[in-house]
């Protein structure tokens, strides 16, 4: 069992950077592939991101390359995601979550789920 924690989220205006954090509970942090997803109001969830088990391959969905960066500590059992250039349409609860799948972008694979955390990002 992995319990999540988000945190970080809040207002920031376009252009800006937010860095989140997920804490996780648990010895076996390190055996989890860790990714991030995001739901905008009256939207699907989306993948994000994902950090491999010792952050040594990661992966972004379009829309994020370039601009938000995955990685983790696992002696803090804790993986960040920091974003920059923040633009209007990444205003989303993000979450994070844990799978023991290798890099994978399906939500339907991911077994522990954060509570989400918002971020707004105003024009």
């Amino acid at each position: 069992q992995v319990q999540l924690v988000e945190s970080g989220g809040g207002l920031v205006q376009a252009g800006g950077s937010l860095r989140l954090s997920c804490a996780a509970s648990g010895r076996t942090f390190s055996s989890y592939t860790m990714g991030w997803f995001r739901q905008a109001p009256g939207k699907e969830r989306e993948f994000v991101a994902v950090v491999s088990l010792v952050a040594g391959s990661t992966d972004y969905a379009d829309s994020v390359k370039g601009r938000f960066t995955a990685s983790r500590e696992n002696a803090k059992n804790t993986v960040y995601l920091q974003m920059s250039s923040l633009k209007p349409e990444d205003t989303a609860v993000y979450y994070c979550a844990a799978t023991r799948n290798i890099l994978t972008t399906l939500g339907s694979e991911y077994l522990y789920w954060g509570q989400g955390t918002q971020v707004t990002v105003s024009s």
